[in-house]
């Protein structure tokens, strides 16, 4: 354990690649005629959430029309976000919270995605787990049968440095998740840097490297790869990402649901993590403008992360099946 490698379940998390095989392809809006090519020659559309179904807590206008209408269509739906401050249950309820029909099954968030990576790669259960994140990543371990600490209990804790201070640690956590963490402090920095350096073996997992978020409607806000980076440079260490552009929780549906994923659009806001996480995984893509990328981003010359199509935003992709 402890390496990117493919291992016997076939689920060990493989590297990202660095840039686009279809760089070199025009970019292409979508429009009724290459709408209704798209849909027919797939059977299972991927959704991120942030940026595309809603912004921070505000659903994007007429998403819930585009998502009856492809499943009145016999779409399958299935909702795959880097953000792990919630479960899958959590998240849920989100869902229906907004008015959405969303099932736990159609959901995969990077906290599954982490508890899922350390169940297949059979972490020992006799080993804990600290996590350097929120309650998402610490119910899907939890319901996963793994023992961990950490979390929104230590972000109440601080640190007070004086002479001869010894900072303890648990010699038994054998993983560190780091993930989007709105209560980050030196206290879990130090604890997740102790770990991975000093307990032998010990996993550095993060769940996702996005570098931003749409947290709220209106701003763009620091995401989890700010809390990875912070212990890549205390650890001196690279960590193994479960989530996009991984991927890893694409092998993990592809197993459950059996669809090939030339039969899947991977439809994001974010090239490199996204539109690449689709590409990697040999999906078709479609870049929506309602997130984190713009049209001026996606044409720039030096971007080489090319989706198959962009659209405004999801509504009016679908609405141009209706033209």
């Amino acid at each position: 354990m402890g390496s990117n490698s493919d291992n016997d379940n076939g689920f060990a998390a493989k590297p990202s690649s660095s840039s686009s095989s279809s760089s070199s392809q025009t970019l292409k809006p979508l429009t009724p005629h290459t709408a209704r090519s798209l849909v027919d020659s797939v059977d299972a559309f991927l959704f991120d959430c942030d940026g595309v179904i809603w912004k921070g807590d505000k659903l994007i206008e007429r998403v819930p029309e585009a998502l009856r209408t492809l499943r009145s269509m016999g779409k399958k739906l299935f909702f795959v976000t880097n953000n792990s401050t919630k479960s899958r249950k959590q998240y849920t309820k989100k869902f229906s919270t907004l008015g959405l029909e969303v099932s736990e099954e159609e959901v995969f968030s990077s906290s599954f995605a982490a508890a899922m990576f350390l169940k297949l790669n059979k972490f020992p259960r006799e080993k804990k787990v600290y996590v350097f994140g929120e309650e998402g990543i610490m119910e899907e371990l939890k319901l996963a049968g793994f023992e961990c600490l950490g979390g929104p209990e230590d972000g109440k804790k601080n640190i007070t440095l004086k002479s001869n201070y010894h900072f303890d640690h648990d010699k038994n956590v054998g993983a560190v998740i780091v993930g989007l963490d709105h209560h980050i402090n030196y206290y879990k920095i130090q604890y997740a840097t102790l770990c991975i350096r000093e307990n032998p073996g010990c996993l550095f997992i993060a769940t996702n490297r996005d570098a931003t978020g749409n947290l709220t409607d209106l701003q763009e806000w620091p995401g989890a790869g700010c809390m990875v980076a912070t212990v890549c440079a205390s650890t001196e260490k690279e960590p193994i990402v479960v989530g996009k552009p991984s991927t890893f929780m694409m092998d993990f549906l592809q197993e459950r649901f059996q669809i090939e994923t030339s039969r899947m659009c991977m439809v994001g806001d974010r090239l490199d993590t996204d539109i690449l996480f689709g590409q990697n995984a040999g999906c078709k893509t479609l870049l929506v403008l309602s997130g984190v990328t713009n049209l001026s981003t996606l044409q720039d010359p030096s971007n080489n992360i090319h989706p198959n199509f962009y659209a405004n935003n999801l509504s009016d992709a679908v609405e141009l099946l209706k033209s």
